[in-house]
């Protein structure tokens, strides 16, 4: 692919300058088009112009092509969490805000509109406000450039060890962040380099905080908890010690000297390695109120992960909750819990995380993951807007229940490298779009989504449109079956979670990184059994959903087999019959894409054709290699009407299927 560093002629293009037919996805859903004359755009006397407002005058002069004639007004009444008002009386348009970013939301707004043919009726009053406070894009990228999870290239903030970007496309990075309501970024890993605190780096990375100040978002940093023993030679990071919370102090005032707006800290701690308060004797309230302590003067907030498991626990799935549910009320109010959407890790399907329902007095915020580190990487199209549909409806359901369920952020692990399309992928960029328009507006449909993302991103016709929306919207729930269906989870390949590796054994590992202490498969069944007489899991849901899940008869059947061990006579035809039909979905996104042929543009039909006929032979081999090694315990027969296997269990076993290691066309040679 190529780099971005040679994308000139797309920048030129980006600004509304030079050829438009070159389509290489760089431009994202940001496609549109300068009119010949440009519109006339009014700002009100109350209406003061900043330098992000000028960005949102610029946006509306150079593509807007309606006839109405704009007026940027602010407003009397105050519009809370930059949120906008935009009304119409006859020819003319009335944009509303209290903020200069609220102003630049609108603004996309009203082009997003235009861009989707959703008209703006005389008298109409569409009033949006966010419903997050913060919503925020977490980068897993390395100061080295490498991107942990990352399928899109390299860092575009990072390279050789220090700060290194280019100014043009971080503007671009930051606009799109805009359009989409994303007003925070975390620019580096969770498993945090302390070198990013150093004096220097913060210097250049204040460089990268200017530009996205411009378009309303906010600079954070993932820290390394060890940081004062690393950088300053401390003897100790314990939170109570008062050198360590002086060093935490100073270390603040200098981000704030250089990002008066600087957003705060993400934290990793005492998981996977990465140290902790834990490592001295503390909880991790302690680490997260220290921190917190030192950064609410300045408005800063604390994003605590709870990602934590301990090697040879009986269940993974109940250790964030046996590890924070004792601490709940005791956080500082700027210090946030960044739980995992699933009680496991980004699973393609997992239930919700019990700490959601369980954690009620402590800020939260949900943590996707728009990478595809479980669902196929940049080369599988998984659109995820209805996986994490999903979670708010649950979240929703819970609410009508009287449960108290007010999230002041979410977060997602961002897709974005350097590649020229951004995400390694043109329909991975669904995921980006959908991330933020979800994190604005959680109420939103994934059909909504998709069609907006659609529209703007490749072509207007109904014909295009509207099998691709039902394309994307079943892609989610095809991924599922093909991969690990009826609640199986965590089966994949060691390392790069891209393949299947049901049987993998790797000395030395940590049993809770191998499948089989997830699938539990025996010659009496399969799947992980967390009912009350099992692991308990169940008993850390609410009293509706524990009963649910801990009955076989009543367990939903997507979380079958991760709440039940189910006996292979009552499973092994409705897993043979869901694993083919992810198969033969899969095969028909392939056929779905070549009858949209003509209206794509050829360099990214192409591309994305070869993604697409690759996925549906993936899903042959997630099929065979899972049902061959599971009906070694089952001892059954695959049901008459599903087809024979295409590998033999041995052949697979020899390979270990992974995004790199070989191309669409290899895949015909293999047995």
């Amino acid at each position: 692919m190529k780099s971005l560093s040679t994308c000139l002629l797309l920048m030129l293009m980006f600004a509304g300058i030079g050829d438009a037919s070159a389509e290489d996805g760089h431009r994202l859903w940001l496609r549109m088009v300068s009119p010949k004359q440009q519109a006339e755009i009014r700002v009100g006397d109350n209406m003061i112009v900043t330098k992000t407002v000028e960005i949102a005058i610029d946006e509306l002069s150079r593509f807007w092509r309606r006839n109405e004639e704009i007026v940027m007004s602010g407003s009397v009444t105050p519009i809370s969490d930059d949120g906008f008002r935009i009304t119409r009386k006859g020819g003319t348009i009335t944009l509303t805000a209290s903020t200069d970013v609220g102003m630049l939301y609108g603004a996309y707004e009203l082009l997003r509109r235009q861009e989707t043919g959703q008209k703006i009726e005389n008298n109409q009053v569409v009033s949006e406000t966010p419903r997050y406070q913060f919503r925020v894009l977490d980068h897993w990228d390395n100061m080295d450039g490498t991107i942990e999870r990352g399928y899109a290239g390299r860092s575009v903030f990072f390279k050789n060890g220090k700060v290194d970007f280019d100014k043009d496309i971080i503007r671009e990075y930051a606009r799109a962040n805009a359009s989409i309501g994303i007003n925070m970024v975390v620019i580096n890993n969770v498993n945090a380099s302390p070198k990013v605190l150093d004096e220097k780096t913060l210097f250049h990375i204040a460089d990268i905080a200017d530009i996205l100040r411009l378009y309303g978002i906010r600079l954070c940093l993932s820290v390394n908890f060890a940081s004062p023993m690393s950088l300053d030679s401390l003897k100790t990071a314990d939170p109570l010690d008062e050198q360590v919370r002086d060093w935490w102090k100073e270390k603040v005032m200098q981000i704030y000297k250089l990002i008066p707006d600087f957003g705060g800290f993400l934290v990793k701690a005492n998981s996977e390695g990465q140290p902790g308060p834990m490592d001295f004797g503390r909880s991790h309230a302690d680490g997260a109120n220290m921190l917190a302590e030192v950064l609410r003067p300045h408005g800063g907030i604390v994003m605590w992960r709870a990602f934590v498991y301990a090697q040879n626990s009986p269940d993974r799935a109940s250790q964030a909750y046996e590890e924070f549910m004792p601490l709940d009320g005791t956080f500082m109010n700027n210090v946030i819990l960044q739980i995992k959407n699933g009680p496991i890790d980004f699973q393609p399907r997992e239930p919700v995380s019990p700490l959601f329902y369980g954690i009620q007095k402590t800020r939260l915020m949900p943590e996707f993951q728009i990478t595809q580190e479980y669902t196929g990487e940049s080369i599988h199209t998984c659109f995820l807007a209805p996986m994490w549909r999903e979670f708010f409806d649950e979240i929703a359901a819970n609410a009508r229940q009287g449960s108290r369920r007010h999230f002041t952020a979410v977060s997602g692990v961002s897709n974005v490298g350097n590649s020229v399309n951004w995400c390694g992928s043109d329909m991975a960029q669904a995921n980006w779009y959908a991330f933020g328009r979800l994190a604005w507006n959680p109420d939103m449909t994934s059909e909504q989504i998709a069609r907006e993302w659609l529209q703007q991103t490749f072509s207007k016709a109904d014909k295009f449109v509207s099998p691709m929306t039902a394309m994307l919207c079943q892609s989610h729930e095809a991924v599922v079956s093909y991969m690990m269906p009826l609640g199986l989870h965590h089966i994949f390949a060691g390392g790069h979670h891209y393949g299947p590796e049901p049987w993998c054994h790797q000395p030395g590992w940590r049993e809770d990184w191998l499948p089989r202490y997830y699938h539990k498969a025996d010659s009496t069944g399969v799947g992980f059994d967390r009912t009350r007489t099992g692991s308990g899991n169940v008993a850390q849901y609410p009293q509706r959903l524990a009963d649910l899940y801990d009955n076989v008869e009543t367990c939903p059947e997507k979380y079958l087999l991760f709440f039940h061990h189910v006996p292979w006579n009552s499973v092994w035809e409705r897993l043979c019959r869901r694993y083919d039909m992810g198969v033969s979905q899969a095969e028909g996104f392939a056929e779905t894409w070549r009858s949209v042929e003509k209206y794509v543009d050829m360099e990214r039909y192409e591309r994305q054709l070869k993604r697409f006929e690759r996925q549906a032979k993936d899903a042959w081999w997630w099929r065979d290699a899972c049902l061959l090694y599971f009906q070694q315990f089952s001892k059954m027969p695959l049901p008459q009407d599903c087809p024979a296997p295409r590998h033999k269990l041995d052949d697979l076993m020899r390979f270990s299927l992974r995004m790199d290691n070989y191309t669409a066309a290899d895949m015909d040679k293999l047995p």
